[in-house]
């Protein structure tokens, strides 16, 4: 299933079982915990694919970046690539979970399952009429995952993605109301958000971004406004923050090293930072989400 990355907050990485299609494994919640051998999941680690999880009997209570989700029967979890994941307790439970790395989809479907947007809704609850589709994609995608030597190794492949690309368009299509249309992200935000995800670490300044990408800084914060409902500098500061509050819950580095590895002169700066967002500074926030 995945091979683990030692870093401040566990990376897992993806590896395709042997004999198996590249990219992609579909497994049910009796292999997994088959798979685990007893072993708890509830460790925070950082996947560095996505992760598809629905449920077929039980109440399973899951944890991504700081947020509690029940995922029941019926409903799905979608977890992306960078974000941080606690399991709940498994043993009550049965379902499906679909791992697949982010390049496994053309780029085509990616685009339109926004597959690269780390800010796309997690839970996905369908409608009565939409149930039975969705069961029926992730029926088939198993199955096929699961005739192994029935085709050649390259030929289920393109199986698989196509019948997971039914899948993830399906899903992310059922964030909006029955007959609505949800507009596409313009090319300023997706060329913003993009740069965020790389530099955030780097510079907070919205004119550093607005520089490097050639636009005017209140175009991006319009642009911004208009896809997230926030101003560009609050976007880039929310960024920063939710890797901030990852590295204090999850990593033991100490403020000042996190401030470091954030692009901050100083703990000091980073504190005031923190605490002007937040309501609270990093040592009480680490604090409080350990328990301590």
């Amino acid at each position: 299933m995945v091979k683990n990355r030692h870093h401040d907050i566990p990376e897992l990485g993806f590896a395709s079982p042997v004999g198996t299609p590249a990219g992609i494994e579909v497994m049910t919640f009796t292999e997994l915990r088959s798979r685990v051998g007893g072993r708890a999941l509830g460790a925070p680690r950082r996947p560095a694919f996505h992760q598809l999880l629905n449920l077929s009997r039980g109440a399973l209570h899951h944890t991504v970046d700081f947020t509690d989700y029940t995922v029941e029967p019926g409903s799905w979890l979608w977890i992306r690539p960078g974000q941080v994941q606690q399991w709940g307790d498994l043993q009550l439970t049965e379902g499906t979970l679909i791992l697949f790395e982010q390049d496994f989809l053309d780029p085509a479907t990616a685009t339109t399952a926004r597959l690269d947007d780390p800010y796309a809704p997690l839970v996905y609850e369908p409608g009565h009429d939409q149930l039975q589709s969705l069961r029926d994609a992730a029926d088939h995608l198993g199955r096929a995952f699961g005739a192994v030597g029935q085709l050649p190794l390259d030929v289920q492949q393109t199986v698989l993605r196509h019948l997971l690309a039914v899948l993830v368009l399906r899903l992310a299509h059922l964030a909006a109301p029955a007959g609505a249309v949800v507009p596409e992200p313009g090319d300023t935000f997706v060329r913003f958000r993009t740069a965020v995800e790389v530099e955030f670490t780097r510079t907070r300044r919205l004119k550093d971004y607005a520089d490097a990408l050639r636009y005017d800084p209140r175009t991006l914060s319009r642009a911004t406004q208009a896809a997230t409902g926030v101003n560009a500098k609050e976007f880039i500061d929310r960024r920063v923050v939710l890797e901030a509050k990852r590295l204090l819950a999850h990593s033991d580095h100490t403020a000042a090293q996190i401030a470091a590895h954030l692009g901050f002169s100083s703990a000091t700066n980073f504190s005031k930072y923190f605490h002007q967002r937040t309501g609270t500074t990093p040592i009480a926030f680490r604090a409080n989400v350990r328990g301590g």
